[in-house]
């Protein structure tokens, strides 16, 4: 009972099982940096405004200091028996200090002390995971810049449809990545407001000087109102919808990935420290690391759920639901982050098949839209032009032809318009390298693209 920081008001020893229902320090722990740069910051602001002695304020970041010193080194060990982390930290201080530690928590409640920490941590972990996507952004550049030119089929309803090159699809994931990066920025931007000094919803009568905190500890400003300071869990929100987005970006990616490593496409085959083996057939080389990012991003959606169904009952201001945020956001940052980790150097690592890819672009007619333009540049209306270029494909599918391999005379049979240059006009080459509308699969219109998000990436 005595160990309870707030036991003054109780007559009777809390219930065990209440006591581990009620911890959250073996989740929270893992903010004790935050916490005490938090509590650092305080103590100074304290002292400046001279509600505690300038001397104890010093006295007690210095025994701050010393405690994460001690944690970083090993020496001192959390408590897994605290009720928090915010409570570890204040009796270790209070154990080194004596009273002069108790005054740490003047003008500050828990409710405000956790919401500052968790902002702090996610504000860390956000950067750590743009990071991470400047550095999938970067391997997805090269591996554009090393196919410019190698001609695969692309795809709509999953049946071949028009040739463009893999360094033109793999750009496509730029953009994604590029877009994921601005919502992670844009949600450090929301979350970069202070709350502490909102005390447990309403304020303090101690004359604080926030704006000092903000300053200290590199805020862009104060939460303007008390009760939404303590209450505001939207920027865990957003922070889990950004990620989910970013899943869903990583899970499309692996679906492709798994699907061009099968014997079925063979564009490209993975090396062998990012697949694994079949514990009964030899010849198995299974893709288990995009498979998992398929079922992570589940994970992670799981949690955005988690924390909207947390929060949409919830009252003004503080209710002790709110203690789920973090075993939700955290849980989704470690997985975005072990994703990016691995699928980054598998990605680096992978072998493309461009002949595999161009022999696939051969088949399935995929220049029968060219074919039809190439009737419209001639002067035929296009839908003309459709109807005489899909009886030609079913004329070649009847004769197990090709358009390539159709003779002219079976093109002139069906429309005098065609002549020799039909061949040119359908051929692979032809079809990627005439498609320069900005943002097409051309050479030079993906060079734009990689520019484009290189320059992008400097921002």
């Amino acid at each position: 009972m005595a160990d309870m920081m707030w036991a003054g008001r109780f007559s009777k020893q809390v219930d065990d099982r209440v006591n581990d229902f009620n911890s959250s320090v073996s989740f929270d722990a893992r903010m004790y940096r935050q916490d005490i740069q938090g509590s650092v910051a305080h103590a100074t602001m304290l002292g400046e405004c001279g509600i505690i002695d300038i001397e104890e304020s010093l006295a007690i970041v210095e025994g701050l200091k010393g405690i994460l010193a001690d944690i970083d080194s090993g020496k001192l060990h959390i408590d897994p028996n605290a009720e928090d982390i915010h409570m570890f930290v204040e009796a270790e201080l209070t154990k080194r200090l004596g009273d002069t530690g108790k005054r740490l928590h003047t003008a500050r409640s828990r409710n405000d002390q956790v919401a500052l920490d968790i902002r702090m941590y996610l504000r860390d972990e956000i950067t750590q995971i743009i990071s991470y996507i400047e550095q999938l952004i970067n391997t997805v550049i090269k591996l554009a810049e090393d196919n410019l030119t190698t001609i695969m089929p692309g795809y709509t309803h999953m049946q071949r449809a028009q040739p463009i090159t893999f360094a033109h699809h793999v750009m496509a994931y730029a953009q994604m990545l590029l877009r994921d990066k601005g919502r992670l920025e844009d949600t450090y931007k929301r979350m970069n407001v202070l709350p502490l000094g909102s005390c447990a919803l309403a304020s303090t009568t101690y004359p604080i000087n926030r704006d000092r905190v903000c300053e200290l500890l590199g805020f862009d400003e104060v939460s303007q109102n008390s009760l939404d300071g303590v209450s505001d869990r939207d920027f865990c929100i957003e922070l889990a919808s950004a990620l989910s987005i970013l899943m869903l970006h990583l899970s499309r990616f692996s679906e492709e990935i798994i699907l061009w490593c099968s014997w079925e496409f063979k564009f490209i085959e993975l090396d062998d420290a990012f697949a694994t083996g079949s514990s009964i057939m030899p010849q198995k080389k299974n893709p288990d690391v995009t498979e998992l990012i398929r079922g992570k991003t589940a994970r992670v959606y799981g949690d955005l759920n988690t924390l909207l169904t947390m929060m949409k009952g919830t009252p003004l201001a503080y209710n002790k639901d709110m203690q789920e945020d973090k075993p939700a956001i955290f849980d989704a940052i470690d997985t975005v982050k072990l994703c990016l980790k691995t699928f980054i150097p598998m990605l680096d690592t992978m072998k493309v098949i461009p002949e595999n890819m161009r022999n696939a672009a051969a088949r399935g007619f995929i220049n029968a839209t060219d074919c039809a333009d190439y009737l419209v540049k001639k002067g035929m209306p296009f839908r003309d032009a459709y109807k005489i270029t899909g009886t030609l494909v079913a004329k070649c599918i009847e004769k197990g032809l090709t358009l390539e391999t159709l003779p002219i005379e079976e093109y002139k049979a069906l429309c005098d318009v065609f002549d020799e240059g039909v061949y040119d006009a359908i051929s692979l080459d032809t079809c990627v390298m005439q498609r320069k509308a900005k943002g097409g699969p051309a050479p030079e219109r993906v060079k734009e693209q990689i520019e484009y998000v290189k320059r992008n990436l400097q921002k």
